[in-house]
């Protein structure tokens, strides 16, 4: 594991530094635009199987038009995955399982942010629902075929900087007493890091051959952060969050390399936490960065798993560290 007490180096990654693919098999979630989209291009380009898991299946259909277009080689499948609805996770995974003997990489993408609030199937805050029980709901349904598959294979699961700013409400998980929509943003974004590591300890407490890292884009310019503005129907949002795209923001391409890094870097460990290493590691090159203090509190870690083992009812059937 990466030394978080190091400061990390600059990086020159590229995708172009990608070891050949063929023959892996690949479940990019949200694969239909943005990060999972520039994930599935890239990791079709050098010969995965990606399947891609999309909400809209049309969206997807179209996406894997695109990307067969540019790379007339690119194996893909489109499958329906909707992370609010805990039946359409169970659907996917015994699809999946099913159809699939080996699953090299599972890249927990999709996600939402900073919207009003509503609820998933289940009665999940929508946020909370989607970007952390969703995935790891996903995850456990889908380790039995992690662990059967030869060779190393990884679970990478995409937060984000503001992931700092979070924590965990165990009195009101739901933000059903006080809801601020970056609060709840912000703490469904520390979940993903704290189930990432947590994951990852387990697995190495098993002695399974799987590992688990987190990851982030850094700012990225993608359709997410415009979904709460559509959302809220507020026009002046919604135009300032397009500017900022344009002048700060980098392309969602770049924003997909710290997922690419962490998914095949060979270098990288399990419980790592990958992101930009350039400016205020919002942009640049991929490479290992520390996470927040908040991130690595293994008890809260640990009280997080138990709770989101109860809601969703999936066991994951890992001893504790």
């Amino acid at each position: 594991m990466w030394d978080a007490t190091e400061p990390h180096c600059m990086s020159d990654w590229t995708p172009a530094e990608m070891a050949s693919q063929t023959g892996k098999t690949v479940v990019v979630t949200g694969a239909n635009s943005g990060i999972g989209f520039e994930a599935t291009k890239e990791l079709a380009a050098r010969g995965a199987h990606v399947v891609m898991a999309c909400r809209s299946t049309d969206r997807g259909r179209t996406a894997k038009r695109e990307i067969e277009t540019e790379y007339s080689g690119a194996s893909l499948t489109v499958r329906e995955l909707d992370l609010a609805d805990l039946d359409s996770i169970r659907a996917f995974a015994e699809w999946f399982t099913s159809e699939f003997d080996a699953l090299d990489v599972l890249a927990n993408n999709a996600g939402v942010m900073a919207i009003p609030r509503s609820e998933t199937e289940q009665g999940f805050e929508t946020q909370f629902g989607v970007n952390h029980l969703g995935h790891f709901a996903l995850t456990a349904r889908l380790l039995p075929v992690l662990r059967r598959t030869n060779g190393a294979s990884r679970v990478v699961t995409q937060s984000s900087g503001v992931h700092e700013r979070g924590r965990i409400d165990f009195d009101d998980l739901q933000g059903e007493d006080d809801y601020d929509k970056w609060d709840a943003y912000a703490q469904s974004k520390l979940a993903n890091v704290l189930f990432a590591y947590e994951l990852d300890r387990r697995l190495r407490t098993a002695g399974a051959s799987v590992t688990s890292v987190a990851c982030h884009p850094g700012y990225a310019a993608t359709n997410l952060q415009l979904r709460g503005p559509e959302a809220e129907g507020s026009r002046l949002r919604l135009l300032a969050m397009k500017a900022a795209n344009v002048v700060l923001a980098q392309s969602a391409e770049r924003g997909a390399w710290p997922l690419l890094y962490a998914a095949t870097n060979p270098d990288i460990d399990g419980g790592e936490y990958v992101g930009p290493t350039g400016l205020f590691d919002m942009r640049g090159h991929p490479g290992p960065q520390e996470s927040s203090e908040r991130s690595r509190d293994e008890d809260t870690a640990r009280r997080l798993w138990t709770v989101s083992e109860d809601l969703t009812g999936a066991a994951f059937g890992l001893p504790a560290p």
